[in-house]
């Protein structure tokens, strides 16, 4: 297919291998010199993943993992011993700390004895909430989940779900060697510069490569989608939406538009500029349009219709919940709305009068 044809173009984007293409899963697909795109199955609505391998010398370097299924663990013993000839794995790099980029990490650092590369937050957080696994749901989160409207039936549904995080990631390591912002590294003799992110996960890695002009961006810039970013029941008060505008834009200023982005969800695209953008837009007129409900009380639950076009169903419903008070705290923090407590224990939000007064910059 012509790479600069019409049918590769969507949305602003250029998708040079294709719009809807993508390798067969467990079938390596070079995009630049000695960058392989590897698609692996993920059980779930969203059906896939995309990792990264990089030759690194006399073995490579792997970017996120797929989660800790049986499956997911043959194709991997089956591209060590075939498509990647032996050579070990040199290193191991972890976006973020979600169970589809994490879930083998530790298996894979244990096979090899590799170092596990990793932010420091996302580590961290990951071995903590792995801990829940197993544990009964603490009396906060339940409390959470009331005040933001959550139904008896709907939280006796999250007691059951409580910990699932855990069973998809293998074992960590219980050390690892940390990624940090701005830093360069080098991999198969070119310069790698870490950049991060905050707001869909604590502190989310990308990678760019000035020589081979693209960016591994992980969740951070998707073509199509956008990440779930959500407020949860550890960090009631906590503004991660804020922190994702301010990461969107800081990428955006950061990186050239023409870098080939390789994102973990859909296909390979250029447009960085374009699709940032579009990011930033679309939640600021999120957050337009859930103001404009408010002008009378509403709970959290009440506010689905504002963001969403599709239907909140139960496997749904607390992501869903989470990114709504993610909305609406970015909008007590700047000063938009308010929020009360009522007789009933849950929280109602309602637009702050003469909130126009405020300097929102």
């Amino acid at each position: 297919m012509d790479s600069q044809s019409d049918e590769n173009i969507a949305g602003g984007l250029h998708y040079p291998h294709g719009l809807n293409w993508a390798p067969e899963p467990g079938k390596p697909f070079e995009v630049a010199d000695g960058v392989y795109w590897l698609r692996m199955p993920l059980p779930m609505k969203l059906d896939h993943i995309n990792l990264w391998l990089l030759e690194d010398g006399d073995g490579w370097t792997l970017v996120d993992t797929g989660m800790n299924l049986e499956d997911i663990q043959d194709i991997w013993t089956d591209l060590f011993t075939g498509f990647c000839g032996g050579k070990p794995v040199k290193r191991l790099i972890v976006t973020h700390m979600h169970p589809d980029h994490t879930g083998l990490a530790g298996w894979i650092c244990q096979r090899f004895d590799c170092p596990l590369w990793m932010a420091r937050e996302e580590f961290l957080m990951c071995k903590m909430l792995v801990q829940d696994t197993g544990k009964p749901v603490p009396d906060a989160a339940i409390r959470f989940y009331q005040a933001a409207g959550l139904t008896d039936e709907q939280i006796d549904h999250y007691r059951k779900r409580f910990g699932w995080f855990g069973r998809f990631i293998y074992r960590l390591p219980d050390a690892y060697r940390r990624l940090m912002d701005r830093e360069t590294i080098s991999i198969n003799g070119r310069y790698w510069q870490i950049i991060t992110g905050h707001g869909h996960s604590p502190e989310h890695a990308s990678l760019y490569c000035p020589a081979l002009r693209l960016m591994i961006s992980g969740d951070q810039v998707l073509p199509r989608i956008t990440p779930n970013v959500s407020v949860f029941p550890s960090e009631p008060q906590g503004d991660p939406l804020s922190e994702w505008l301010v990461s969107c834009a800081k990428i955006r200023g950061l990186l050239p538009d023409d870098v080939l982005v390789l994102p973990s969800h859909q296909e390979p695209f250029i447009g960085l500029h374009t699709r940032l953008t579009q990011i930033i837009e679309s939640h600021e007129r999120g957050m337009d349009r859930l103001y404009e409900l408010l002008e009378v009380p509403k709970l959290a639950v009440e506010c689905f219709g504002a963001l969403f076009k599709s239907k909140i169903n139960p496997q749904t419903l607390n992501m869903a919940t989470g990114e709504t008070l993610a909305h609406l705290n970015c909008l007590l923090g700047r000063k938009m709305i308010f929020r009360k407590r009522g007789e009933d224990g849950r929280d109602y939000y309602q637009q702050l009068p003469d909130a126009c007064k405020y300097d929102l910059d």
